[in-house]
C-alpha cells in the first residue's frame, strides 16, 4: 500500500495550485489573442506575452487579499505540509477586511477635505457676486463634496426647496459632517439675514483645524503603529534568522507535535497582542 506523506500532500496541492494560475494566465492570453483579432485592435500581438504577469498585478492592486494565498502555497511547499494552505484561505477575509476598513477610512477623510474644500468655494463664489444658489451648484459640481445627494441638494437650490433641510440629509453620508454645519449657516443666512460668506469662513476655519489637529495626532502616533509593525514582522525574521542558521524551523513547527503547540500558542499569543497594541493605538486616534 502506497502511504502518501504529509510533504508529498502539500507539494501536490502547491503544484495544483500553480498549475490552476498557469491555466488561467493561458486562457486569459487566448482571449485577448482572440479578442484581437475578432476586433481587429492596434498593437498587433507582439504586446502579449505579459499578460500573465499583467494579470496577477491587476489582481494585486484590486484585491491584494488574494496574495494570501500563493504565498501559503509557498509556505506549505517550502515547510512541506499542507497546513499553510487552510490558514492562508482563513487570512483571506480578514485581509480584506483589514483593507476595506482602511479604504472606507480614506474615503471618510477625502470626503471630509472635499467639504471643506465646498465651504471655502461657496464662500469665494458669494464674494465674487453670485447668488447662494449658483454658488453652491458650481462649487457642488468643482468638489463634489455633496456625494449622492447632489441632485437633491441643488435642485433644492434651484427650486427654492429647503436647502439646509437637503444639506443635513447629505451630513449622514459617513465624512461629510461637516455639511450639517453649512446646513446651519445657510439657515441663519436666510432666517436672520446674516452673511452666509461670513458663517461660511467660520465653517472652514473651524473644520480645517479639525484637520489639522486630526494629522498631527497621527503624526505623534506614528511611532506607536511602527512599533505594531515591529511586533508583527519579529516572528517572521526569526523565522527566516533559523532557517539561514540551518535550523529548518518550518521543518519543526509543522512536523513535530511539540512545534505544532508551539505554533498554535505562538499564533493566538501573536494576534491577540497585535489586537491589543492596535486597539490602543487607535484610542490614542480619536478626537
Amino acid at each position: 500500500m502506497t502511504v502518501v506523506t504529509a510533504g508529498a500532500a502539500a507539494q501536490g496541492a502547491a503544484a495544483l495550485c500553480a498549475g490552476a494560475a498557469l491555466w488561467c494566465a493561458a486562457e486569459h492570453r487566448r482571449m485577448r489573442r482572440r479578442a484581437r483579432t475578432v476586433l481587429a485592435l492596434p498593437g498587433g500581438g507582439a504586446a502579449l506575452w505579459p499578460v500573465s504577469l499583467g494579470r496577477w498585478l491587476d489582481v494585486a492592486r484590486g484585491h491584494p487579499e488574494w496574495l494570501c494565498l500563493p504565498v501559503a502555497a509557498a509556505v506549505a511547499l517550502l515547510g512541506g505540509s499542507f497546513l499553510p494552505l487552510p490558514a492562508g484561505a482563513a487570512a483571506v477575509p480578514i485581509v480584506a477586511r483589514r483593507l476595506r476598513a482602511r479604504r472606507v477610512r480614506r474615503e471618510r477623510e477625502a470626503l471630509g477635505d472635499r467639504v471643506v474644500a465646498l465651504c471655502g468655494a461657496v464662500a469665494g463664489e458669494l464674494r465674487a457676486g453670485w447668488q447662494p444658489a449658483q454658488a453652491l451648484a458650481f462649487a457642488a459640481r468643482t468638489t463634489g463634496a455633496l456625494g449622492g445627494q447632489e441632485a437633491a441638494v441643488l435642485a433644492a437650490a434651484r427650486f427654492g426647496g429647503d436647502v439646509p433641510r437637503a444639506l443635513r440629509r447629505a451630513a449622514r453620508q459617513d465624512g461629510a459632517e461637516g455639511l450639517a454645519g453649512m446646513a446651519a449657516c445657510w439657515q441663519v443666512a436666510v432666517d436672520g439675514g446674516a452673511g452666509l460668506a461670513a458663517g461660511l469662513d467660520r465653517l472652514e476655519a473651524a473644520l480645517r483645524g479639525h484637520q489639522t489637529q486630526r494629522e498631527r495626532l497621527r503624526a505623534q502616533l506614528a511611532g506607536a503603529w511602527a512599533t505594531v509593525t515591529v511586533l508583527a514582522v519579529l516572528p517572521v525574521a526569526g523565522l527566516g534568522l533559523g532557517a539561514a542558521l540551518g535550523a529548518r524551523p518550518l521543518q519543526v513547527l509543522l512536523h513535530t507535535p511539540a512545534g505544532l503547540g508551539c505554533l498554535a500558542v505562538g499564533g493566538a499569543l501573536e494576534g491577540l497582542g497585535l489586537w491589543w497594541a492596535a486597539r490602543i493605538v487607535r484610542s490614542g486616534e480619536r478626537p
